[in-house]
């Protein structure tokens, strides 16, 4: 099973104090979102990857805003399922092919979708999604490039993922809009539960 396959919408989460991590991620599987993309900008989003890994079993934990090889490694030691780059350079790809997990390097132009694609990566992250040009250019890329799947990011919300999971070379949405601030701070695990039942509704 294709990681763009799995859901609709993959939440790219922000989380600065670890122990908010498990409870959000079971409140994201329980409204249908299993997957779960935590970004390494925080210090504490390596022991949040960790915890969700030991304590969610019916969460698939990623790591997110993967830049170096250190941050491969520390991510895959920590539980990482999968991993996601907001780019890719031949070094990075290189570390992500020889990780053991499964990854979706970034991509924003032809050119960098083309020589991923040269490599055998066909299943890309498309960032940022919206300020490159969103649903018109994953559709116009379409035609010439119809063998490359995406998980666009950047920029989605509610309101407008529908039209990205309507185009054919789209898997899935990633999307921060799924835990606000407000509630990780709150803990308003409800509000996130509700939030993911009207994303995995998507699909």
């Amino acid at each position: 099973m294709s990681l763009l396959d799995l859901a609709p919408v993959v939440p790219v989460v922000v989380i600065d104090d670890a122990a908010t991590a498990v409870p959000l991620a079971r409140a994201l599987v329980a409204g249908g979102l299993p997957v779960i993309e935590v970004t390494l900008r925080t210090p504490a989003a390596r022991e949040a990857i960790a915890r969700i890994a030991a304590e969610v079993p019916d969460a698939t934990v990623g790591a997110g805003t993967v830049r170096t090889t250190d941050d491969i490694a520390a991510s895959v030691s920590a539980g990482a399922k999968f991993l996601v780059s907001p780019g890719t350079t031949s070094s990075l790809v290189e570390a992500l092919d020889s990780s053991g997990v499964p990854y979706l390097p970034g991509a924003a132009t032809v050119s960098e979708v083309m020589a991923l694609a040269e490599r055998g990566i066909k299943e890309l992250k498309f960032f940022p999604a919206e300020a490159a040009g969103g649903v018109p250019y994953l559709k116009a890329i379409g035609g010439p490039l119809p063998d490359v799947r995406f998980c666009p990011t950047g920029g989605i919300r509610l309101a407008t993922a529908p039209d990205y999971l309507a185009l054919p070379n789209v898997g899935c949405v990633g999307g921060t809009w799924l835990t606000p601030a407000d509630a990780l701070a709150a803990g308003d695990w409800g509000r996130v539960e509700k939030l993911a039942a009207e994303a995995a509704a998507l699909r």
